[in-house]
Order: C-alpha cells, then sequence, then structure tokens
C-alpha cells in the first residue's frame, strides 16, 4: 500500500529526509517516531503530494505520487496537526462540503456522515459552530473527515492529541479497527505508549533518515539485547545450586527469586523450569521483565548506528 525506495527531500543545503526506505502493507499500522525536525512532518507530506520529493520514488496505494499525484490525494486521508477547520461552519456542512469535493454522492454522504459522527460521539454537536468546539471535538472532527471517503491509505499526525483519556481510548479503538478494514496506515506519535498499543512495525527517523526499523520485538532485541526474565520461588534460595540448563544467564538474585537472560525462550524456558521443579524448587511465576518502547526509543535515537533491519521487499 505504501512503499517508498530512497525517498529524499533537500531544502537547499538541508538534508530533510534522506534516502527513506518504508513499507506498510493493507492492514498494517507503522507508527513513525523521532524528534521534533527529523523529518516525520516532510515525509508524509511527500506521501501525501503536497511536496515533491528531490529524488528516490513513493507510490501510495498503488500510485506514484509524482505522475499520480492526483489519485494519490483521492486515495489517502490525513491528519495532519494543523486541521484547517472553518470555525464558522456547522459540522454537517462541513462533512459535506468534503463529501462533495471527493464526489461522494448526496446519499452516500449523508449517511457516511452520520456513521462517522455516531462513531466519534459528535451527533450532540451538530447544532454548535465548529468554531465553538473544544481541542479534543476538533480532533475527532479532523480524524472524521480524514475517514469520510474511506480512504485505502491514512496519515495521522498525533491523532490523540489535545484529547481527554475517554476520547483518546476511542480513537485508538477506532485506529485499530481500521486496520482490520484492509488500510495500510501511518501514525506519527510522541505518545510512545499509544505507538506500543497500535503499531505492527515501528520506524524510528533521526536527521532525515531511518536509523531503526522492524517490529517491536525485533528493535528491541537489537537495541536492548536479550530478553530478561523474573522467577518468584515459594522458598528461599539459601546455598542451594540453581539447575540451569545452557543458554541462561543469571543477572540478578535475590533470597526467593531471580532475573535472567536467555538465548531462545521458546525452547530454553521450559526447560529451565522442569529443571528447577525436578530439583524441589517450587516456582510460583515466571515472566518477561518488560522493556517499554521508551528504552529502545532512547537507545535508537542517542546511540543507535544508522542501520535498518530491512522489510522494503
Amino acid at each position: 500500500m505504501i512503499i517508498t525506495k530512497n525517498l529524499s527531500k533537500n531544502f537547499k543545503d538541508v538534508k530533510a529526509v534522506n534516502q527513506v526506505n518504508l513499507q506498510v502493507k493493507a492492514g498494517e499500522v507503522l507508527a513513525l517516531l523521532g524528534p521534533n525536525g527529523a523529518g516525520k512532518t516532510t515525509t508524509v507530506r511527500m506521501l501525501t503530494t503536497v511536496l515533491r520529493p528531490s529524488s528516490g520514488t513513493a507510490h501510495v496505494a498503488g500510485y506514484d505520487v509524482i505522475s499520480d499525484a492526483g489519485k494519490v490525494r483521492s486515495a489517502v486521508g490525513v491528519l495532519t496537526e494543523d486541521h484547517g477547520l472553518y470555525d464558522r461552519m456547522y459540522i454537517l456542512e462541513y462533512l459535506d462540503f468534503f463529501g462533495q469535493i471527493y464526489g461522494m454522492p448526496a446519499k452516500e454522504r449523508e449517511g457516511r456522515i452520520h456513521y462517522l459522527l455516531d462513531k466519534f460521539d459528535l451527533l450532540d454537536a451538530v447544532d454548535r459552530r465548529i468554531g465553538q468546539y473544544s481541542k479534543g471535538m476538533r480532533q475527532k472532527l479532523s480524524l472524521a473527515r480524514s475517514l469520510l471517503h474511506s480512504p485505502p491509505v491514512l496519515l495521522l499526525d498525533e491523532p490523540t492529541s489535545a484529547m481527554d483519556p475517554a476520547s483518546a481510548r476511542l480513537v485508538r479503538n477506532a485506529i485499530k479497527s481500521l486496520r482490520s478494514e484492509d488500510r495500510a496506515i501511518i501514525v506519527c506519535t510522541h505518545n510512545l505508549a499509544e505507538a506500543e498499543e497500535l503499531a505492527d512495525k515501528i520506524a524510528i527517523i533521526r536527521s532525515g533518515k531511518i536509523i531503526v526499523s522492524g517490529t517491536y520485538e525485533e528493535l528491541k532485541q537489537q537495541l536492548l539485547g536479550l530478553g530478561e526474565y523474573h522467577i518468584q520461588l515459594a522458598k528461599n534460595l539459601d546455598s542451594r545450586n540453581l539447575p540451569l540448563p545452557s543458554g541462561v544467564a543469571i543477572t540478578e538474585k535475590g533470597t526467593d527469586w531471580f532475573h535472567y537472560q536467555v538465548t531462545d525462550p521458546k525452547e530454553i524456558n521450559p526447560l529451565l523450569i522442569q529443571n528447577l521443579v525436578s530439583a524441589g524448587f517450587a516456582v510460583v511465576r515466571v515472566e518477561e521483565i518488560k522493556r517499554s518502547l521508551e528504552s529502545v526509543y532512547l537507545q535508537a535515537v542517542n546511540q543507535a548506528p544508522i542501520e535498518e533491519i530491512n522489510h522494503v521487499d
């Protein structure tokens, strides 16, 4: 659905985007992360044909962003930081106006508008001008506008910005449901917990270049090393030796617990538990020690080499 190859954008002597390679398939959500000024917005603007690439290629929904710009715009729904809402309009006439721009028949526009207003809990706001809406309501209206023509590609910049927790949850659930509708979605966000919840793949951009990309599990292993696990025992370890199979390395130990790293958890964890039980250790629980996306992100931005886990097939 979205494929870029060496996509680049220069502004005079500044390389705002430097040979970016991305692939987002139908049904996938990609979280594009990076510090302010890293190149996220410029990348999205090229994918929406607002900016012309300096070099490289990009295809969105099968269309080239340069030679098929009109078709790309019809196939994309965009939520930007600057919503561009018309404050003096009412919500029904506003969405109907955009529906006409997309060439939607009147009956289709009416049904789609009602569906989206209900989905985003905006039906009670139809009698107020848009200028009277709160920041969260304006964000939901902008998202409804981006979905109006049922586009196969969505590019969302900070989709839950300024929302209360209930509204943010509503929007995140909506994005999850859109994944099942055969859409490709790129979400640019500074909310790392949100990115971890929504994304199938993550790409981190720094100084215009993708420095790492892959699944959350791949990035954790690449940037943070082997996973670490916690085992809680029913009784104290005392001076007994732990029956550790090959591939297990103790990292920390308490009176009735220990932490360890393992090269192949699917194969070795069951063997470790079996060994412990056979040796008389009563195992209360085994759990992976949580490693947050924040840790992955900070490691990538501050220390990671400029290398990708390449997913451009």
